[in-house]
């Protein structure tokens, strides 16, 4: 009986039924025009690069929000959120869930929009679980083209090269106290341009002047937590444009973030995966009214 019972399982293992590591991505409805905030879009492209780069991973995408039964969590080793955020953020209801999956050592990736949350009780979970938050009155997020030329010594940044873009990278985060435990993955100088509007909830503020007008402090814009329950966080303020998807540099941190969040073995060159082409991209957007 022993026998045959391992014999299954090893066949299991070879025809993929057994899995090193469980995903889990939450897509929130696409609430921009065609080609912006396509969650749906963006995170079918990056579970489809997660199977075939990681062929030893489980990733399995929720469309649409928060799981009708959330049973589907309990078993991942990491969850990641592409979705709206602000005052009617899908986790706002599930804070008690999502801080006990984090106790767990559950890992937690929060993509663009998703990382906007109201400070206080929410603000203050959302920094415990990845290390920090846009916060209204103190973070921006204009539209600017941000260059990356150096990376640190962590496998998130295995096999990626320097590369510019333009997204609506916010910066100017509600980082935990001191930067504990936080490793800046992504950060550069915004330029003097994206502070030109009026002070404003989203625009400007005298602190983000101070920072980077001023002090001229390189703003993160990919972060990695490793959290004392020995759980991981990482957020990653781009993800607005979806074409963006198809810079291979771009691509490729999140996916290496996705799989180290997830404590699966990151290559040394990084996740691969194939480049899509624009009508790839575009098959995967929506038209809203």
């Amino acid at each position: 009986m022993k026998r045959i019972l391992k014999i299954t399982l090893l066949l299991a293992l070879v025809s993929g039924h057994i899995f090193a590591q469980k995903i889990v991505f939450i897509a929130g409805p696409d609430s921009h025009g065609k080609g912006e905030h396509e969650h749906q879009g963006g995170s079918t492209l990056l579970v489809k690069s997660i199977q075939e780069g990681l062929p030893g991973v489980n990733a399995v995408l929720l469309q649409s929000g928060w799981p009708k039964d959330s049973a589907v969590l309990n078993d991942a080793d990491a969850i990641v959120i592409y979705a709206d955020g602000g005052g009617d953020h899908l986790l706002i209801p599930h804070l008690a869930e999502m801080d006990r999956l984090t106790k767990k050592g559950i890992g937690l990736v929060m993509l663009h929009f998703s990382l906007e949350v109201p400070a206080g009780e929410v603000g203050n979970h959302v920094r415990d679980w990845i290390g920090g938050y846009f916060e209204i009155n103190w973070s921006v997020n204009p539209v600017w083209e941000a260059a990356f030329s150096t990376f640190p010594d962590h496998p998130i940044a295995n096999g990626v090269k320097p590369f510019s873009i333009t997204d609506e990278w916010y910066y100017h985060m509600r980082f935990a106290d001191g930067m504990e435990n936080i490793t800046p993955i992504l950060q550069a100088l915004p330029p003097e341009s994206t502070l030109k509007g009026k002070d404003g909830t989203h625009s400007n503020n005298p602190g983000v002047r101070e920072a980077v007008l001023t002090k001229k402090e390189l703003q993160p814009v990919a972060w990695a937590l490793e959290r004392p329950d020995g759980g991981r966080g990482f957020g990653f303020s781009g993800g607005h444009m979806h074409k963006n998807w198809g810079n291979d540099n771009f691509r490729k941190i999140v996916l290496n973030a996705i799989a180290w969040t997830a404590k699966a073995k990151i290559p040394e060159q990084g996740i691969p995966s194939a480049t899509p082409t624009e009508a790839a991209l575009n098959a995967l957007t929506k038209k809203l009214d």
